[in-house]
């Protein structure tokens, strides 16, 4: 295929998709505002003339069609059904209870949550119509993509797109070590789409310039110096293009808004969440009669140890051996019947409200970690220490994104992802995100059974 017919079938397949993705937000919202206009727009203190209702339809579309986003709730391309419903529902879900606390403040009283309810249910119908009929029309309109998978130290690509069903969007039919792809460039000849995993930076970059000129897509698994360079400044020096590159540093402004953030709504959240932090005290207590709460020594930022609170999930002696275990999830013998509850929806981080408000913990960040684990990973991963440049976190980047068993090499390029762009926009989108995963079952999973810190080494020999 000549590129411009290329480029025109791209282009093609961009305005089919983004038209499919409007009608969904357009379909949603409208079951928000039929509700709206017919129920709940007449019992306002104030009521609006039509300029006025449209604005809160608007407001409506604005706020799905962003944590829609958010949740890549639209990815018809990418997500399973599932994943597409559960993710769209959410947005929803969450822009119904916005408008439903607008639609108070507006009405002055508490205003019928039947109606929300009611739009909420006809919202699940439509996201399981879209979302199948979407699937069904976008892979039979568009055939997979002739996929090559270049490799060198990092193997397993063909695995992960069957495992995670993409062979809808990606048929393979080669794949060799980058090497031998730089002799015989010629190997890529009529394809859409390449993978290259854990390819060095010269040969990479001989693969992708040959990629962007014929037209065929990349997807690249970055190294970590990748990572880092993603975060450089561009400026203009001596008449040159410079990319300037440092340790994490962000603007005063963000550090002062982030503090003030955290202050604020960790003083909310333990207010809110305070009744359901009794109850779970009283129930571990009660269980074992061993301590509510557990107190184990972590590194945030610069490397300074403080002590992480949490309730406790796991008999008293769990550790009696000395020897740091990392979770093997639902299965792990050492964890309590009251522990695998509250670990499933995270309330046993609740206690860490405190550690934010001390000033020893941000909201968003990368998850501390204990020295002992640390000092563990960085004899084989010496840049796992450049994790600490930024405080650590209730939440972050890797917590989002990746799993519980995810290795420590992939751990750290997604938390040099966070470090590299700081921004309260991303800080917000992260917050957001971590909603989506709280009932996730994946997003827990463990190591397998009897697996110490220590043994996680050569996994990441894997990846480097």
């Amino acid at each position: 295929m000549d590129p411009i017919s290329r480029s025109q079938r791209k282009l093609a397949h961009d305005i089919k998709l983004r038209t499919l993705k409007i009608v969904n937000v357009l379909l949603m919202t409208a079951a928000f505002a039929v509700v709206w206009m017919v129920f709940l727009q007449s019992h306002i203190a104030s009521p609006y003339y039509n300029k006025g209702n449209w604005l809160v339809i608007f407001i409506y579309l604005l706020l799905y069609a962003i944590l829609g986003r958010t949740y890549d709730a639209f990815l018809v391309s990418y997500n399973r059904i599932s994943d597409m419903i559960y993710s769209q529902c959410l947005a929803a879900l969450i822009a119904d209870f916005f408008l439903y606390i607008l639609t108070w403040l507006l009405a002055k009283h508490l205003p019928n949550v039947l109606f929300f309810l009611m739009a909420f249910g006809v919202q699940i119908l439509i996201s399981i119509l879209w979302s199948s009929l979407a699937h069904r029309w976008y892979f039979k309109t568009f055939p997979p993509k002739r996929t090559f998978v270049v490799w060198d130290m990092r193997k397993g690509m063909t695995d992960l797109i069957h495992e995670y069903g993409m062979n809808q969007k990606f048929n393979v039919v080669g794949n060799c070590r980058a090497s031998e792809c730089i002799e015989h460039l010629d190997c890529l000849e009529g394809m859409e789409a390449v993978f290259l995993t854990g390819v060095h930076s010269h040969d990479r970059n001989i693969i992708i310039k040959y990629c962007v000129e014929h037209h065929i897509a990349s997807f690249m698994i970055p190294r970590i110096g990748d990572v880092m360079m993603s975060g450089a400044k561009r400026m203009h020096m001596f008449h040159l293009p410079i990319l300037r590159l440092e340790r994490y540093r962000p603007v005063p402004e963000y550090l002062f808004l982030k503090r003030l953030f955290d202050i604020v709504f960790a003083l909310i959240g333990l207010i809110i969440t305070s009744p359901v932090m009794l109850v779970v005290a009283i129930l571990i207590k009660k269980y074992d009669g061993g301590p509510v709460f557990y107190r184990q020594c972590r590194l945030t930022k610069d490397g300074k140890a403080f002590d992480v609170l949490k309730f406790r999930s796991m008999r008293v002696d769990a550790e009696k051996d000395g020897v740091a275990r990392l979770s093997t999830g639902e299965a792990d013998p050492r964890i309590t019947p009251i522990g695998r509850s509250i670990r499933k929806v995270r309330i046993d981080e609740l206690p860490q409200f405190i550690n934010i408000l001390k000033g020893d913990m941000s909201f968003v960040g990368p998850r501390p970690e204990r020295p002992e684990i640390a000092k563990q990973y960085e004899k084989e991963l010496p840049e796992f220490r450049l994790r600490l440049q930024a405080k650590c976190g209730l939440t972050g980047y890797a917590q989002v994104f990746g799993k519980y068993n995810t290795t420590p090499y992939d751990k750290l390029q997604l938390d040099l992802m966070y470090i590299a762009h700081p921004s309260l926009a991303q800080d917000m989108q992260i917050i957001f995100a971590t909603i989506k995963i709280l009932f996730m079952k994946e997003s827990t999973e463990g190591i397998e059974e009897g697996q110490t810190t220590a043994s996680q080494e050569k996994e990441i020999e894997k990846n480097i």
